[in-house]
């Protein structure tokens, strides 16, 4: 059974259809990546999965059981949402204080995530003058506090430098090297492409792709293949002429969708044209992204 699981999930708010009949799995052991432009339906979908709004229609669950069903949920599912809030009084340490005391988590788990957030020097000052890098990880140590086994974080980068930025990559990746399912919305994809083992991509509400990271990246075309060679038109019209589709990139190489490299080094050596490169041509994340969320057909 799935850690998480979304089963055609749908939310309408008057008009505005926010998600539409939405199914994916969250795999414990694994990083995925929740992603979608502004307006897509993402804080609504994790909003669902968390009881804090009501579906229309369809399921989200923990290992087939509602948010509200579970017994202990903060000690079963750690949440970050952007808005997450402080009492600006409070210092760090007694803000997390207050939250295991209402949890029923063990007094000594506040400096455990203290230490795991790296802001053990920092706990005994107020929040309110925190920076929004620090207040992100005071969010991030109050949903760890449980020890869940799901973790959900909405853009959890917010704020922090670049090497926080490596030091979320790192927490990612060991939650799930501990058995973790760990959902994680982000609009910086360089760094999800870094982070996670999976994707989920939606846009208007609706599901463009779920799969392993490299199976989704490589989706949209399938594998391309970039070749040069001394006589670059001849090639083409060779390639075209075996029904292999040929188009130049910007710098002049030709790129061969859906053909392999070995297919295309086989055509130029029957026919005698040297090549100067062939390989296959990498596609990043982002034009992937982009492709998939395009609203041209």
């Amino acid at each position: 059974m799935a850690a998480i699981e979304i089963e055609g999930l749908s939310k309408s708010f008057g008009s505005v259809h926010a998600v539409r009949d939405l199914s994916f799995q969250v795999q414990a052991g694994r990083v995925t990546g929740f992603l979608g432009p502004n307006g897509a339906g993402k804080s609504t979908t994790l909003r669902m999965l968390l009881g804090l709004v009501h579906s229309d229609r369809g399921s989200a669950t923990f290992a087939g059981r509602t948010y509200e069903q579970l017994e202990h949920p903060s000690a079963q599912v750690g949440a970050v949402l952007e808005e997450a809030s402080f009492h600006p009084g409070r210092s760090g340490r007694n803000h997390l204080r207050v939250l295991a005391a209402a949890g029923g988590h063990p007094r000594e788990r506040v400096d455990e995530v203290l230490r795991v957030v790296d802001l053990e020097g920092s706990a005994g000052r107020r929040v309110k003058g925190y920076s929004m890098g620090m207040r992100q990880r005071l969010a991030i140590a109050a949903a760890l506090l449980g020890d869940p086994q799901a973790l959900i974080l909405d853009e959890p980068a917010n704020g922090l430098d670049p090497p926080g930025i490596r030091w979320m990559r790192e927490l990612l990746r060991s939650e799930a090297a501990r058995g973790r399912a760990v959902l994680v919305s982000s609009h910086l994809l360089a760094e999800v492409a870094q982070s996670v083992d999976d994707l989920v991509v939606i846009s208007h509400g609706e599901l463009r792709a779920s799969g392993p990271l490299e199976q989704v990246v490589g989706a949209a075309e399938g594998q391309v293949t970039r070749v040069r060679s001394q006589d670059d038109e001849r090639l083409a019209g060779l390639l075209r002429e075996r029904g292999i589709t040929v188009h130049a990139d910007p710098s002049g190489a030709l790129l061969a969708p859906g053909a392999p490299p070995e297919l295309v080094g086989e055509v130029a050596a029957e026919h005698r044209v040297p090549l100067v490169e062939l390989g296959v041509a990498a596609r990043s994340l982002e034009d992937v992204f982009l492709e998939l969320t395009s609203d041209e057909p």
